[in-house]
């Protein structure tokens, strides 16, 4: 569900409420180092990454947890044969050597994207996938851009044909017999050139479902081998662990530049109202009035990908979904389209930030300082309404209400101390 600012705060509070009655029975707890208070003590407790639980199941997915299925989902996450032009693969976006991202301020595959490519590490932990949460498991939002035109540009009857060819053993080993492809046509699918959806139309219901299930097991397959990625702890991990063993001397950690960042990521900064919890993310969806990329044609975020998630065919509660009747509640009490959800984008996670530049759902700013710069400014949003500006009636009933400007009230020292801080998230 979409939560609003109060709502989010009421959500934090009950989680360091909840930390600290936990971390109350540690000899040590509100003795640590750093001058942090008790209340203060709980929030960093909250951050760490060993406080981050086991990955919630996904129902939907049946192998998300077999060996046998990340492995193959391995081999084809990096295998470039899954794409039109054989170059492309899940790894050209998502490559490990830089974070499980590609640095790029959109994604490039077999053309050129309209939004970035988002890091993976963690994406179980999140019900909605993509900046707009148009996918609801990683299974299926694996299998969003094999059939995309301008990324892998492939299609259904082509990749089941590739399994068959290459993987047919081992993916009967896990999901079961491949059906028989012999006498179908080469290329069919429901997206992609006109001749593949003709040939897919023409298919008849047994065909279609027999490759739209191995489809979907590919995504699953791969979903299960990105449960197996996770974060290293960070330099604020380790501070956070010498302040609550009540070390004194834990600027040997952090500089007191960084200290002072980490106070205002914590306090006046606002920050962790939407960057919380271990993955420092809240899963939810803000406008916070990110400039469009194209101003003559505003990106409506999660607005425009509410009737894309519900009427999937890959969502859990479509036939491929390995749930039950009744389990697919993110799906089931999903809310309507309001004026929360326009221009409104994921929160992304922040650790390993600073490796992975240029930032926002378009890689609209090329640095940390200019993210930093856009919340002290606060510029009204160009589609939907910006969290960081408030709405009032004007005395005149004819001119309705306007907005006003509720910036982060930072110096620019502050915001050098923020940017600092937030260096210290990376794992190397």
């Amino acid at each position: 569900m979409k939560r609003t600012p109060a709502a989010l705060g009421i959500a934090l509070t009950a989680l360091c409420t909840l930390v600290f009655e936990s971390a109350q029975g540690s000899p040590n707890f509100g003795q640590g180092g750093g001058g942090w208070n008790a209340e203060e003590l709980a929030v960093l407790t909250s951050l760490r990454i060993r406080e981050l639980p086991a990955a919630p199941r996904d129902l939907s997915n049946a192998f998300q947890d077999s060996a046998a299925a990340a492995a193959l989902g391995k081999l084809l996450f990096f295998d470039t044969r899954f794409s039109r032009n054989q170059a492309v693969s899940c790894a050209s976006c998502h490559d490990p050597g830089r974070q499980f991202q590609d640095g790029r301020a959109v994604g490039v595959g077999l053309g050129v994207g309209s939004r970035r490519s988002m890091p993976i590490v963690g994406a179980g932990f999140s019900p909605w996938l993509f900046w707009d949460g148009r996918k609801d498991s990683v299974w299926s939002q694996a299998l969003g851009p094999l059939e995309d035109p301008v990324e892998h540009g492939g299609n259904r009857l082509q990749y089941a044909r590739l399994m068959q060819m290459y993987y047919r053993q081992t993916y009967q080993e896990i999901f079961g017999p491949l059906p028989e492809f012999s006498h179908l046509p080469e290329d069919a699918g429901p997206r992609g050139s006109t001749a593949e959806k003709e040939a897919w139309l023409a298919l008849d219901e047994a065909a279609r479902d027999g490759i739209s299930r191995v489809f979907a097991n590919m995504g699953k397959a791969i979903a299960a081998y990105e449960k197996t990625l996770s974060f290293n702890p960070s330099r604020l991990d380790l501070y956070i662990n010498e302040v609550l063993n009540g070390k004194r001397d834990v600027h040997s950690v952090f500089t007191p530049q960084e200290v002072r960042g980490l106070r205002l990521f914590i306090g006046k900064g606002q920050c962790v109202s939407c960057h919380n919890g271990p993955l420092l993310t809240d899963q939810q969806f803000h406008n916070t009035g990110v400039p469009p990329r194209d101003p003559d044609s505003p990106d409506q975020g999660r607005a425009s990908a509410l009737s894309k998630v519900r009427d999937d065919e890959f969502n859990c509660a479509g036939r491929f979904s390995d749930a039950k009747l009744g389990q697919c509640e993110e799906l089931r009490f999903l809310v309507a389209q309001d004026g929360h959800t326009v221009g409104a984008f994921k929160t992304p996670g922040l650790r390993d930030v600073a490796l992975r530049p240029p930032y926002m759902h378009a890689g609209q700013f090329a640095s940390l300082d200019a993210v930093v710069l856009h919340y002290v400014n606060a510029p009204h949003a160009a589609v939907g309404h910006s969290e960081l500006t408030h709405l009032h009636k004007s005395p005149d009933k004819t001119k309705g209400e306007t907005e006003a400007r509720r910036p982060i009230d930072l110096s620019p020292a502050e915001q050098q101390d923020l940017v600092a801080f937030l260096q210290t998230l990376s794992t190397n």
